[in-house]
């Protein structure tokens, strides 16, 4: 089930996790010009891996530090959301990756976005972070700069091409699974019903 409206976070925004996040966000612009404009596949690339390392050290400090926040909770997946998204436009208008598989991952993430404003208004919290769904992002943030490796035709991009096939196939084949289990998540929390405030306790409660 979603989360409900109360959950264990505080209300901090300035929390070095946040700001770690804050820059992987600045470079979604930077990357998708790279790849669009100059078509500087390397330095796309660097910033593709910051941006990778960043994810990867936000959620390491947030349990090191003891800084989990309702604004970072929200803000990192939305963050690697829009490097896929990015990643995607740019990959597409480049003939790099089918406009059929572009169009089927953005649906995925409209159709849950649908589903996150309704559970809002059901006073449910946003689909907890699953570790199905952190690897398909994984995998596709990855899949990425093997596919522009691949472009090259030298032995690098022999090399790189069959690999980021590979995940850019088992990405989106968990990216779609896992939207499945939160479409799930979904209608359990719909047959529940519209969360309640428990007595006494701050915490809502399914109706």
């Amino acid at each position: 089930m979603p989360g409900t409206g109360e959950q264990d976070r505080t209300d901090r925004v300035l929390t070095v996790p946040n700001l770690l996040s804050v820059l992987r966000l600045a470079g979604v612009p930077l990357f998708l010009w790279l790849l669009l404009g100059p078509q500087a596949d390397g330095w796309a690339i660097v910033v593709l891996a910051v941006g990778g390392a960043t994810d990867w050290a936000d959620g390491k400090l947030a349990r090191l530090l003891n800084q989990y926040s309702r604004v970072g909770e929200l803000l990192d997946p939305a963050v690697d959301r829009l490097y896929i998204l990015a990643a995607l436009l740019a990959l597409g208008a480049r003939g790099v990756v089918p406009w059929w598989a572009v169009a089927v991952l953005i649906g995925r993430d409209l159709v849950l976005g649908v589903c996150v404003v309704v559970l809002r208004r059901y006073g449910y919290g946003p689909f907890p972070v699953t570790y199905l769904g952190k690897a398909a992002t994984f995998l596709l943030l990855y899949a990425f700069p093997l596919l522009l490796l691949g472009q090259a035709d030298n032995a690098w991009g022999h090399v790189a091409l069959p690999l980021g096939t590979a995940f850019a196939v088992w990405g989106v084949a968990l990216y779609l699974w896992s939207g499945l289990l939160y479409l799930g998540r979904f209608v359990l929390a719909m047959r529940a019903g519209p969360v309640v405030a428990g007595a006494g306790t701050g915490r809502g409660t399914p109706r």
